[in-house]
């Protein structure tokens, strides 16, 4: 070659025609292999392989050290010259001022810059020289070929004069720092990465093969390394000699229609050169003419090569600079669009591809999406903003997939465009609408099948998982209802075995050591719990159970269903230590009991503190409690004493391991009720009131009272009571005689047929029809509840009345009635005794016992002892032991004038008036004979002080009778505003106390520490009357000291010291008759003498 080369052009021909010689040969050597030794081919061949694989070793060393190499733009200093370079690889080394578009990678160099080696090395060194002939246009040789094989003459470039490299030792290895890549999570994403300051010297193609600006994006230099500048251009008389010359002028007409605009600016590179000063622009680059010769020079070319309507390059301001001018010809591209449909020979298509030949094909593939939306909606014109479509370019190129807002964004019609779209049916009206439209209809046929078919499938899917959720549930609930019964069972029969066991041992059991476990449950149903608002108080008001450590075998562990504070605790530690001064007469003889028992709360209160459960189900639900009473009675005789027994207290019983001193819950329950304790009376053959039970409906209702106002027409008040309830809440009563409109003809009719007749049930049928008939609107109007705030109404009332079930039953045709309470008690061994008797005081109405005077003395003791014994009987034959309560009523009959005592309830357990037996019986240490309704003590007489008597044998202290009013329900909603501290430091004040020599005087029971607005009260003195006057008068002290002059608090107090002074009155009027029969009877026997 005539030029010289560098040193690693001639290293690298070199080593592709040493590799190419070396191929010759060996397939020469093969071709004659028949006439040499098969040793010494193989040797020959083996030593050729070796060094073919070292030069091509050394190649793609070389190779590698080329490709790796990074190209970057050279800033140019001179402003005047203002020329493109181009490397030897044939890669411009400058930008255009608006956008940079780089080409690809070569598609045989792998992405880790080195050769692909699935390619031999013949045609590695072809496409090595191909490479050469293409980026070197300087070489002869190179153009020669180039013209001869394809017809193209590369335009004549002058060689630039460079120095010559230093010869230096080539180094190995990676000759510059690990540069930043973008991780391949970020390649194509529109999210920036920061650049340093060293990263951006490197140069745009740096950042583009590196990954840290994507190839799609356009960039914009804000200071360029290349200015424009206008360059002259020859006249166009003005012509080269040479042969290119005439070629570079007829290509140089039509710059705007050639597709390649490469070949435009050839003419203009080679027509430039014979202009002193002047470089033409490198290729891919538009020139900008000065604004004084581009009226002269431009516009009569582009008046011959555009139609007469096309004036996008012609309107220019020369006031304008160049680059401006430039800017804003180029962004103003609106191109028709008629029928979805672009013409591609207009001139300004033509002038938008010529703007856009570096990106063409984005362009196109772009436009033909418009042009295809457009067809299929029939679209008749519109106008595409090529501003706007260089906009939305990037965004396409990186997601390739625009939606219909932005094809519709391009257009300058765009808001019609967009309604014509959206009316139905205009995407069957273009393009294969009818094709479109069957597949329309197919698809929705489809869907609405394919749909119909998934609702059915749904249905029948839900409707499946609705029955085997359901039959899941009952197989679950009847194996849970199952494995109830199995337990519920078993817990019977435990408690079946340990009561026998209980019973054979009874009597060595109550003479030793042994503790007992009250737990005061009440095991009524959920919807009786839930009415009573205070039922959990009403659960933990028999504190006096403590008080059975007054037998010195007796442990006692009480459980409560309410957290007791520190204060009530010492209280009831103080009122357990009077035993010892109580028997001595000192007060101050105290003792400490704490180790004898102990008042345990279950841990199950604080998980439900909403809900009334009984006491059972909350220890039952509370294990650490359990384990505690399991641990106090470890190897001792112990056995519980419930209160309403229920389920859960066997299963109590069971975790304890101990016997239940009661009645199985069954029977419990069964003759609790009102109905039941009528069948018990029955079997005793007690006096009743009269009435029905068992009634469960509301026809019965009516038909039942109309037939017991027939046959007990001197009855003027019915009482209505529920089977399941406690403390009156269940219970309504009407005084049906006195509003009842036929009662005058129904006494007249029992005139007219007369006693005998009247029995006949025929001729009461007309008197039941007319009583039918209105008794329904009567009770409706006069009928009353105890409870009010539950039964408002005498419709609630029947109908809870008709569901629980009930009885029927008269009050007593007196105006003096007195109601008394007897508790009994079944032991296990079958002894029925009677351990308490009381006349009740009814604070809150004739229905509610408030209290009781204690011992009762409104009915004879034998004919008491007579009807307990036979109810005791009764209750023993049916399974009953323990504790349980008769209630009584008494009242001198209007007819005959004598009295009448009535069994109306029974209770089977522990009751109240016996929890307050107990504390009485423990602070007075006396002694009950309940065959006399008499109640006894001991009165201690004082020692002397200052000497000592000479010793004489003990005598024995003086009996004297002592009376009781006591309660367990006293209310007062002040009481809670004070602790219980000032309360009793007031009544302590007021000389409200009890002396524990003369066994006088009053002491209080308190029941919990939240509301605090129920305590209990008892009152001991010598005589009934002077009690119930002291009982009185204290309720009006403390009335005094809670109650404000103008506040009116909700209390009892006011009924109870009314019901006082009537039972006063009654005393003192049976005390006047009864002196003054005594003075007839004495005045009888005078005379008689």
């Amino acid at each position: 070659m005539a030029e010289e080369s560098k040193p690693g052009g001639q290293i690298g021909a070199a080593l592709a025609q040493v590799q190419e010689d070396l191929q010759k040969l060996k397939e020469k050597l093969q071709d004659a292999s028949h006439d040499w030794e098969e040793v010494a081919i193989q040797s020959l061949e083996a030593a050729i392989e070796r060094t073919e694989s070292e030069l091509r070793k050394h190649a793609e060393k070389y190779l590698n050290a080329i490709n790796k190499s990074v190209l970057t733009i050279s800033s140019i200093d001179n402003v005047d010259l203002c020329s493109r370079q181009i490397s030897r690889w044939g890669i411009p080394l400058e930008t255009s001022q608006k956008e940079i578009i780089f080409p690809e990678m070569s598609a045989i160099v792998r992405r880790g810059g080195k050769p692909s080696l699935q390619m031999s090395s013949g045609s590695k060194h072809k496409l090595s020289m191909v490479m050469k002939i293409m980026c070197n246009p300087r070489n002869d040789c190179h153009r020669r070929l180039v013209n001869e094989n394809y017809g193209v003459n590369l335009p004549l470039i002058p060689r630039r004069e460079t120095a010559p490299a230093p010869t230096q030792k080539v180094a190995k290895g990676v000759t510059m720092d690990n540069l930043l890549v973008a991780p391949p999570t970020h390649r194509g994403s529109r999210v920036l990465l920061p650049l340093a300051e060293s990263d951006a010297r490197r140069g745009i193609l740096n950042l583009i093969e590196r990954g840290l600006i994507p190839r799609a994006a356009r960039i914009t230099l804000e200071k360029p390394p290349v200015l424009p500048k206008p360059a002259p251009l020859h006249e166009f008389h003005t012509k080269h000699k040479k042969d290119g010359g005439v070629e570079s002028q007829k290509a140089g007409v039509r710059p705007l229609s050639h597709t390649k605009p490469a070949s435009s600016h050839s003419h203009t590179s080679r027509g430039s050169k014979g202009s002193k000063g002047s470089i033409a622009p490198p290729p891919s680059c538009i020139s900008v003419v000065s604004p004084k010769k581009s009226k002269q020079q431009l516009v009569p070319v582009t008046q011959k090569q555009e139609p007469p309507t096309s004036d996008w390059l012609s309107k220019k301001s020369p006031e304008i600079s160049p680059g401006q001018e430039f800017q804003n010809a180029l962004l103003d591209f609106d191109i028709p669009v008629c029928k979805g449909a672009i013409d591609r020979e207009a001139s300004i298509f033509l002038g938008f591809k010529h703007h856009c030949c570096l990106f063409w094909g984005s362009v196109l593939s772009f436009l033909e999406h418009v042009e295809r939306l457009l067809k299929d909606y029939a679209v008749p014109s519109a106008t595409i903003q090529g501003r706007k479509v260089m906009e939305i370019l990037p965004d396409f190129e990186l997601d390739q997939r625009p939606t219909r807002e932005e094809l519709l964004s391009v257009l300058k019609n765009y808001s019609t465009v967009k309604m014509l779209l959206s009316q139905p049916g205009q995407r069957y009206k273009g393009q294969n609408g009818t094709q479109a439209a069957a597949t329309k209809i197919q698809a929705t046929w489809r869907c609405y099948k394919f749909r119909k078919a998934y609702i059915t499938f749904r249905q029948q899917q839900w409707a499946s998982g609705v029955i085997a959720i359901s039959w899941l549930v009952r197989v679950h609930m009847a194996r849970v209802r199952k494995a109830l019964k199995e337990a519920r069972q078993r817990h019977l029969e435990n408690f079946n075995t340990r009561v026998k066991h209980l019973a054979a041992n009874w009597n060595r059991i109550r003479t030793s050591r042994r503790t007992i476990i009250h737990i005061p449950s009440l095991g009524y149903s959920q919807l009786i719990r839930e009415a009573s608002p205070d039922f959990t108080i009403h659960q933990g008001s028999q504190f006096g159970r403590l008080c059975e450590i007054q037998d010195s075998n007796v442990d006692v562990i009480y459980v409560c269903p309410l957290q007791t504070s520190e204060e009530l605790r010492r209280y009831y530690h103080k009122l357990l230590g009077l035993q010892a001064a109580v028997r001595s007469g000192n007060p101050k003889d105290m003792a400490d009991l704490q180790d004898r028992f102990k008042i345990l709360t279950p841990e199950a209160i604080n998980s439900f503190p909403n809900r009334p459960l009984s006491l059972a189900t909350l220890l039952k639900y509370s294990p650490k409690t359990i384990k505690r009473i399991r641990n106090l009675i470890q190897g001792k005789e112990a056995y519980m004493v419930g209160g309403l027994l229920h389920q859960d207290d066997l299963e109590v019983a069971d975790a304890l391991d101990v016997p239940i001193f009661g009645s199985a819950p069954e029977v419990a329950h069964l003759y609790s009720s009102k109905s039941g304790s009528k069948r018990v009376f029955a079997a005793a053959g007690v006096p009743m009131p009269p009435g029905q039970y068992d009634i469960y409906s509301r026809p019965q209702v009516f038909e039942v009272l109309s037939q017991l106002i027939l046959d007990y027409p001197e009855v003027k008040r019915w009482v209505f009571k529920m089977d399941h309830d406690y403390a009156g809440n269940g219970t309504a009563y009407c005084d049906i005689i006195d509003h009842l409109r036929c009662y005058p003809w129904v006494q007249k009719e029992i005139h007219r047929y007369g006693p005998e007749i009247w029995k006949s049930k025929w001729a009461h049928e007309p008197a039941l029809a007319k009583i039918s008939q209105e008794l329904p609107g009567l009770l409706a109007q006069h009928a009353q509840a105890v409870n009010e705030k539950r039964f408002p109404t005498w419709g609630k009332f029947l109908q809870t009345f008709v569901s629980q079930g009930g009885v029927i039953e008269a009050f007593p045709p007196s105006d003096s009635v007195t109601n008394l309470t007897v508790d009994m008690l079944i032991e296990p061994t079958g002894e029925i005794s009677m351990v308490s008797s009381g006349d009740q005081i009814h604070a809150d109405g004739p229905f509610r016992s408030s209290g009781t005077t204690f011992p009762q003395a409104s009915v004879e003791s034998r004919v008491l002892n007579l009807l307990c014994s036979k109810i005791g009987e009764a209750c023993k034959s049916r399974g009953v032991v323990g504790y349980f309560s008769i209630d009584f009523v008494t009242f001198i009959h209007p007819q005959t004038r004598g009295q009448q005592v009535w069994a109306i309830d029974l209770d089977l357990h522990y009751s109240d008036h016996l929890a307050l037996t107990r504390i009485l019986l423990y602070v007075t240490n006396g002694t009950l004979d309940c065959s006399l309704s008499r109640f006894s003590v001991q009165i201690i007489p004082k020692k002397p002080k200052g000497h000592h008597p000479p010793e004489e044998e003990p005598q024995t202290p003086p009996t004297v009778s002592r009376y009781v009013v006591m309660s367990s329900s006293m209310r007062h909603i002040n009481l809670s505003i004070i602790y219980y501290n000032v309360f009793l430091q007031m009544c302590k004040a007021h000389g409200i106390g009890y002396d524990v020599q003369q066994k006088e005087g009053t002491l209080f029971t308190l029941f919990e520490d939240q509301k605090r607005h129920i305590f209990g009260m008892l009152t001991i003195g010598e005589h009934l009357q002077g009690v119930l006057m002291t009982f009185a008068r204290h309720l009006f002290i403390i009335y005094q000291e809670l109650s404000a002059p103008n506040m009116h608090a909700e209390t009892n107090f006011k009924g109870a010291v009314q019901e006082i002074e009537t039972i006063l009155g009654v005393t003192e009027q049976n005390k006047l008759k009864f002196e003054e029969e005594e003075e007839q009877a004495a005045k009888a026997q005078a005379s008689t003498k």
